[in-house]
């Protein structure tokens, strides 16, 4: 079994943690607040006191940090993963950056001896609790080759996509249907509700329908419930959408729905719904005449 270090266990990198410890490896976390800390160590996992720390100990370190400015902290920063890494270390940078910013560290990384794989995450934080996420990798293919084992065995879906930053464009691909999707099902099932329709029944029937999309099975529910915990918190995934943008402006491509739909999260957000999931946006909605 490989030692696995982790570094950020927010929501999104304390299910990575778990998908790891229950494959059996021995997983060494570190994160800027104590309290996520003692959860990894609740599930079986070993605390570190930084990144510099966790790379000293660990065969391969991911990354999982809420901003482009914390993940290029633990990587190259002041006690970052750089300061501490061992020879034959990999990085796995799975936070949600521009792809600009990937490629730069990846040079970095790779300019110490290190090696280094553009390695986002698809799949919301129950998906992955559940194994139904997926990693996208970018890099060279002879070390995807070596970590895939790795990788699969946390989750069984790794897709080898191309160089280094082409896995992030695709990470922000697939955020923005995440993002378009979910706006989507709060916007359907506001129809449905002030329609008068019975909303457990009409998520039934279009669950199971040519309607159907993943953000509705997973946010439906949550909509109908207005339980709003959050699997991704809006004001993270407001960074998310604007790294989507500056991606678009590089190669010109128009998103017009996501601007539709940025308008609508960020009234969510200036309504103070910030730390609540996607699902919130159903609160813009209702609030619209």
């Amino acid at each position: 079994m490989t030692t696995v270090g982790i570094v950020g266990v927010g929501l999104l990198g304390s299910s990575i943690a778990g998908r790891f410890i229950k494959a059996g490896h021995t997983v060494v976390g570190f994160d800027i607040l104590p309290a996520r800390v003692s959860a990894l160590t609740t599930m079986g996992g070993k605390a570190a006191d930084s990144a510099a720390a966790v790379a000293g100990t660990a065969d391969v370190v991911c990354t999982l940090l809420p901003s482009l400015a914390a993940a290029e902290a633990a990587i190259v920063g002041k006690d970052g993963i750089l300061s501490g890494g061992r020879p034959g270390l990999t990085v796995l940078q799975m936070s949600t950056i521009s792809p600009a910013l990937t490629e730069r560290l990846a040079r970095e990384v790779s300019a110490k001896g290190l090696g280094f794989l553009d390695c986002p995450v698809s799949g919301t934080t129950s998906m992955v609790d559940r194994g139904d996420g997926s990693f996208m990798v970018g890099g060279e293919r002879a070390l995807y080759e070596r970590w895939r084992p790795v990788l699969e065995s946390a989750l069984p879906r790794v897709v080898h996509v191309g160089r280094v930053g082409q896995a992030m464009t695709l990470k922000l691909v697939a955020n923005l249907l995440v993002a378009l999707n979910s706006a989507a099902a709060a916007e359907a099932l506001t129809l449905a509700r002030k329609a008068g329709l019975d909303l457990e029944l009409a998520l039934d029937v279009l669950v199971s329908s040519a309607a159907t999309s993943a953000m509705l099975k997973v946010r439906g529910p949550l909509i109908i419930r207005e339980d709003f915990t959050p699997q991704m918190k809006l004001d993270l995934f407001m960074k998310d959408i604007h790294l989507m943008q500056e991606a678009a402006g590089a190669v010109g491509a128009p998103l017009p729905f996501t601007d539709l739909a940025e308008r609508l999260y960020a009234a969510a957000q200036a309504a103070g719904y910030g730390s609540e999931d996607l699902a919130v946006v159903v609160k813009a909605l209702e609030a619209t005449r």
